[in-house]
Parts: C-alpha cells; sequence; structure tokens
C-alpha cells in the first residue's frame, strides 16, 4: 500500500531507477532512506529486518561467541530475500533494499575467526545465490560519532552495547569496498551533515540528485546545496 505520508518528487520527466539498494553502517539511516524512498516512488520495500535475527543482542553483548551464528542467520535469511524477490518479480519489479547481498561476505570476514570464516565459506559457496544487480546503489557515509548518536537516539535496546571500535571498524571496511564497487552506478552520500528521516529539504536534495545518475561514481555533499 502507498504511504499516505509519501514525499511528492518532480521527477520532471525523470524515470527512477527500478532497483534501488541502500547500504552502510549501523545506524546510518539505510532503512529509513528506503522506506522514503518506496514511498515517493510507490516501490514495494526489501528490506533486511535485522531486529528479527535471535542470536543479534548475543553478539552485541560477546561478538565471539555469537558471531557464526548471527551471520549464518542473516546469510540465509538475505538468501530467502533474494529468492522471494525472484518468485514476484512478474508482479512488482520496482524495489528499494536496505541492503547490497555482496554485505554478507563483508561482514563475515569482519566478525569471524579464521576456522569459522572457512566454514562460512563452504556454506555461501554451497548456496544458489542470483542476487540482481541494482540499476543504483547508494552508500551513505558518516562519522563515528554520528552514528552512535543516531544508535543512541533510536534508543534500541540490544544495541546499547555497540562500542565505537566496532563502528570504526565497519566504516574502514565499507570505505574500501566502495572504493573499487563498480558493479553498479553508486551514489555515495555524506549523511552526517544531512537528515534525511526529518528534514523533507534534505531529503528532496538528495533524490533530485539521484534521479539524474545513469552511470558511474558520483558524491553527494550537502553543503554544495546551502
Amino acid at each position: 500500500m502507498p504511504d499516505s505520508g509519501a514525499i511528492t518528487i518532480d521527477l520532471k520527466g525523470r524515470t527512477p531507477p527500478t532497483f534501488i539498494a541502500v547500504e552502510g553502517s549501523i545506524g546510518v539511516g539505510k532503512t529509513t532512506l528506503a522506506k522514503k524512498l518506496a514511498a515517493s516512488f510507490k516501490y514495494a520495500t526489501l528490506l533486511e529486518a535485522a531486529e528479527q535475527n535471535p542470536f543479534l543482542e548475543k553478539f552485541y553483548r560477546n561478538r565471539e561467541q555469537a558471531a557464526l551464528a548471527t551471520q549464518l542467520y542473516f546469510l540465509f535469511q538475505r538468501t530467502q530475500h533474494i529468492q522471494e524477490m525472484r518468485q514476484t518479480d512478474i508482479f512488482e519489479p520496482a524495489r528499494v533494499a536496505d541492503f547490497l547481498m555482496e554485505k554478507d561476505p563483508l561482514f563475515a570476514r569482519v566478525n569471524l575467526d579464521r576456522e569459522e570464516y572457512q566454514l562460512y565459506e563452504k556454506v555461501y559457496r554451497q548456496m544458489t545465490i542470483d542476487a540482481p544487480k541494482p540499476d543504483l546503489v547508494i552508500y551513505l557515509q558518516a562519522s563515528t560519532d554520528v552514528l552512535l548518536s543516531r544508535i543512541d537516539q533510536r534508543g534500541l535496546a540490544m544495541e546499547r552495547h555497540i562500542d565505537r571500535g566496532y563502528l570504526e571498524h565497519l566504516n574502514e571496511v565499507y570505505s574500501e569496498f566502495f572504493l573499487y564497487y563498480d558493479d553498479a552506478p553508486l551514489l555515495i552520500v555524506n549523511a552526517s551533515e544531512i537528515d534525511l528521516a526529518n528534514s523533507v529539504d534534505d531529503y528532496k536534495d538528495l533524490v533530485n540528485y539521484m534521479l539524474d545518475i545513469r552511470s558511474g561514481r558520483h558524491y553527494f555533499n550537502p553543503t554544495f546545496f546551502r
């Protein structure tokens, strides 16, 4: 169902990308932006639903003990989402996702020790993952201080145990991953200085910039629009 609170965008004859993937570290606003884009364009959503992972709170408390179970759950969950998307493409071809399938091995390398990662790789190779290529990837970047502030603001009990060092490591890994990413058009967004959750102007500026992208790598710095 369309969101009655959707922000209307003047497309000016432009066609939104059919499949948009939003990525970035914990707390940066992936799901918020994905939902807003879906509402504006009347697209379906493909959301990670991290809160459904029964191992995640244990992972944030003690990463070493719960990392493998947490990672395998996410792998199965994301693969199921992709399979369901494939099965319903004929009915709902336009979507916004708050994850890239390629993120799964990325997190696995961060969180698993050598033996666990070898097991993870075996499972990953055995699974049939035919993830469709996005027409646009939006990578939201923010400083560790901003991420910690936003995590604190949303007040999820399980996230109280996330520490600065872990977020700093994720930021480094994401930056390296997208430095070489060229599988789809990429928009890198400085999300530290904008409030996509509450500012209509910030959201519209980003979407209007996004709608002109057809290929290559692009950077959205909100200071240019002020």
